[in-house]
This record gives C-alpha cells, sequence and structure tokens, in this order.
C-alpha cells in the first residue's frame, strides 16, 4: 500500500495563498524612481505600461511546482507484503586475536602456507555467511581491544572488517581478558537476554597484558548468562630449516590451552584446538550445531521511498520555467536590437 510518511507536511501547502491572500502591494518610492526623458521608448519592452499581473497559466505552474515539492517532503513511500525474517535464539560476538604471534605461516590454505590470521579470515568468512538471521559483531584485541563491528545483520559488512583486519593492529601482545570484558560490556549494553549471550574467542596464545585477569573475567561472563567458546589455533609441529639442517619446532609453545579450557567449560562452552584449516572449518561446523541458525520468525515490511519521483518533476518544471523566461527575454532583446 501507498502512504506518506510525513503527512503533517501537507499542512504547508496553502502557505503561498495564505502569503499572496494577507500581503499587501509595496508602494513605489517616486523618488528612487529612474527618470527617463522620452517614456514612450519603454512602451515596445511590455506591450504597455502598466503593470502586467501573472498569467494564469504560469499561477497555476508554480501551484504545481509547489505542490511536488510539498509531496515530496512529506515522503511517499510504498510498503510491501509482510515478509517472514527468520530471528537466531542468539546473538553472536567473534574475537579474534591480531596479536603478532598470528604471523606465524603454519596453516595451508587451497595448497599454500599462510599465516594464521589469513586462515581465520577465510573459515570465518562461510561461518559468517551461513548465519542467516543472526546478529553477529566483531571484536579485534592484541594489546589494546576494539569493538570494530558491533552487533548487526549486516553480514557482508562483518566480513568486509574482518578482511580488512591486520595483525599488529591492535599491538603485538595478547588482551583476553580485556577482550572477553568488552564482549560482556556490548551484549549487556545491547540489551541481550542472558541465554542469548555467546562470544567465541579466538587466539593462538596466553594473556600478555591487558587490565582484566582472563578467568575472574570469565567468572563475571558466566555470572552475566554468556557462554564463552574458545578456539586455540595453531600447529603443534612444523618443520623449518636452520643452519644444522631441517628440524622440527612447536609454533605453538605459547598457547595457555588450561585457561582457554577453564574459560570455556566455566561458562558453559566448550574449548576447540584447531591445528590446521581442516580442523578450523569442523569447528566452525559444530558451532552451528551447538548455536543454530534456524529460530523463530518474525514479520516485517518492505518500505521503499518514491520522494525522488515528485521532487524530480518538480525540478523538470522548475527548469522550464526559468528557460521559458531566458528565452522571452533574448527574443525582446532581439526585437529591440532589430528596430533599433
Amino acid at each position: 500500500m501507498w502512504q506518506l510518511a510525513w503527512w503533517w507536511v501537507l499542512l504547508a501547502l496553502p502557505i503561498p495563498w495564505v502569503i499572496r491572500r494577507l500581503s499587501s502591494a509595496e508602494p513605489v518610492d517616486r523618488d528612487a524612481a529612474l527618470k527617463v526623458p522620452d517614456p514612450g521608448e519603454f512602451e515596445g519592452l511590455t506591450g504597455s505600461g502598466k503593470v502586467r499581473t501573472p498569467s494564469v497559466g504560469k499561477l497555476l505552474l508554480l501551484s504545481g511546482i509547489w505542490v511536488l515539492v510539498v509531496i515530496a517532503a512529506a515522503r511517499p513511500q510504498h510498503v510491501g507484503e509482510p515478509t517472514a525474517l527468520p530471528i537466531t535464539g542468539r546473538d553472536l560476538l567473534v574475537a579474534v586475536d591480531l596479536s603478532g604471534s598470528m604471523e606465524e605461516q603454519d596453516f595451508q590454505l587451497n595448497g599454500d602456507w599462510v599465516d594464521r590470521l589469513t586462515a581465520t579470515k577465510a573459515v570465518a568468512r562461510e561461518f559468517i555467511d551461513r548465519r542467516v538471521g543472526d546478529r553477529i559483531g566483531l571484536i579485534l584485541f592484541g594489546r589494546e581491544t576494539y569493538l570494530q563491528t558491533p552487533l548487526t545483520f549486516d553480514r557482508e559488512t562483518v566480513q568486509t572488517l574482518l578482511d580488512e583486519a591486520a595483525i599488529g593492529l591492535a599491538g603485538k601482545e595478547t588482551a583476553i581478558g580485556d577482550a572477553i570484558g568488552l564482549g560482556i560490556k556490548t551484549l549487556t549494553d545491547a540489551g541481550i537476554e542472558e541465554n542469548r549471550r555467546v562470544l567465541i574467542l579466538l587466539t593462538d596464545g596466553a594473556n600478555t597484558s591487558g587490565a582484566v585477569d582472563p578467568l575472574k573475567a570469565a567468572d563475571l561472563a558466566r555470572d552475566r548468562g554468556m557462554v564463552i567458546y574458545t578456539i586455540g589455533i595453531g600447529a603443534d609441529a612444523l618443520m623449518v630449516r636452520s643452519l644444522f639442517g631441517v628440524r622440527q619446532i612447536n609454533p605453538s609453545a605459547d598457547l595457555d590451552e588450561q585457561t582457554l579450557t577453564t574459560i570455556a567449560e566455566g561458562t558453559g562452552g566448550v574449548y576447540f584446538r584447531a591445528r590446521d584449516t581442516e580442523e578450523l572449518q569442523r569447528i566452525y561446523t559444530i558451532l552451528d550445531e551447538l548455536e543454530p541458525a534456524a529460530g523463530e520468525e518474525e514479520g516485517f515490511r518492505p518500505v521503499a521511498e518514491y520522494f525522488y519521483w515528485p521532487l524530480g518533476l518538480a525540478l523538470g518544471l522548475s527548469l522550464a520555467w526559468a528557460a521559458t523566461g531566458i528565452g522571452r527575454r533574448v527574443g525582446l532583446r532581439a526585437l529591440e536590437a532589430a528596430g533599433g
């Protein structure tokens, strides 16, 4: 159906008529009038010595322009049929570690060795794309912690901002406790019900910075009804070349699995270990099962704005009226030049 979002703007329609009725003609100041030796020379420019009143056609044109402008200001809209929108039973915050250790290239993606953050982006992109109807937020943390994206249904924006994240953007250290604290604050400020608060925290190290202890933050999260799923990322073994030949190292030696497990289990979540891209994909598949994206449906009506149609027509009529006035003046000047 059609409607006017700001219908009360139509009350402005009679304003020009009221002004015309209430205003009186300004008296001509004779002392300021232009004096010429022979007034008859100017009669040809006006057709007569009298002041002309606007023609009926011009009044109708100006009135039409005013009506169109007022209608455009009233915002005509077309409201579509009710559409069912799936709403999840959860609001998800994804916290991604950007510390310096995420530069370690111990993941394979399409046959190439890539750093941990690149692999995380690739797999998380698929996970976010599957969360149709979910509200998703993005937290980036290193030494500092930032809410990069508040809870939103706009999954494309979340993916874009995650793709633009860079290692070291938030500092080289890791503040896991601060990330959890920001997650609690974000979900609490958004008014999310306690049984719908979920944080997915992905890191490859231990808490080395920040003002909040991770375990104390987890206790507060549990008290606020928030479930935390933790993901420890990084390979267990990696072959590297050195001056003494090829040797095996553990690139995840700094990963604090005990703390991550305590955080997850203490809040009713699960700790996952992602040693390669395949494991990371399986983890997100499990998260889809633990926190399903299907839920109750809410109806909404799509609204399309059409104010630009009357506004564009008013602009076109205004340009036509202006062009007509310019053409009339040019014609009179040409006649005057020909007569002279």
